[in-house]
């Protein structure tokens, strides 16, 4: 067995991805993270800093499955980290209720998790910006990275999020709002901008036909992959929401 494991660290390694774990001494919480670097990493230095995206996964989801996502994002410039939400010691997330109650507690705790991660990673990795965060989330994740951009925190840059359905996205000038949407489940009221909020605060959504929430994954189809990987390089390069 610990053979096994090896091999599997090397072969992350080789691919480009450590696996990893940073302590939370204030909450006990060992937080599972998995970084994968620039693919031009040689060019980020103190002077000139390469981008930070912090990657949190869908509810039952490993955090290590979401390397199409990782690798794009890597080919734009970015250290990923992708992060492990919940742990075995949490409690399941609620499925009755008014949702929104239920489940805050997970948001929550995962928003207070993003923002350990941003300041004890901080300070080993100074090639890094970590003040204009990339946030982006899949389903719960997604809520996750919505709920800690709505706290007021000024190292948020950009917020993606992929099929989230239950946190408002955030209406501020001074943060970058994309949405890519499935076709099978509708956010909740009041998540997504209505046509004045999306030209004041220019959020972009982008709804992928024939795409199903659970599928936007690595476990999903090429098709769908790319066309979120094609979403989300289209909006990093600034190209404007008609263009995605």
């Amino acid at each position: 067995m610990k053979f096994l494991m090896l091999l599997t660290s090397l072969l992350f390694s080789s691919l480009g991805f450590a696996e990893n774990t940073v302590y939370d001494e204030s909450r006990d919480r060992h937080i599972p993270i998995e970084i994968s670097h620039p693919t031009s990493k040689e060019q980020c230095g103190k002077e000139r800093k390469c981008r930070v995206a912090f990657l949190s996964a869908g509810y039952g989801v490993s955090h290590t499955k979401y390397t199409f996502l990782s690798k794009q994002l890597n080919q734009l410039g970015y250290m990923v980290v992708a992060i492990g939400h919940e742990l075995e010691s949490d409690p399941p997330l609620s499925v009755s209720g008014d949702l929104y109650e239920t489940r805050s507690e997970n948001w929550s705790r995962g928003a207070s998790t993003l923002d350990f991660v941003k300041h004890n990673l901080e300070p080993t990795y100074p090639n890094y910006n970590f003040n204009d965060l990339l946030l982006i989330g899949h389903s719960n994740g997604g809520d996750i990275s919505s709920w800690l951009a709505n706290e007021g925190k000024d190292y948020i840059e950009i917020v993606i999020t992929i099929d989230h359905r239950r946190v408002p996205l955030p209406r501020n000038k001074d943060i970058g709002v994309l949405s890519i949407r499935g076709s099978d489940y509708p956010a909740d009221d009041g998540v997504l901008p209505s046509q004045q909020e999306n030209e004041k605060y220019g959020i972009c959504v982008k709804k992928i036909p024939k795409s199903r929430h659970n599928d936007m994954t690595d476990y999903g189809p090429a098709w769908l992959k790319d066309e979120i990987n094609s979403a989300v390089d289209s909006y990093v390069k600034g190209l404007g929401c008609e263009k995605l």
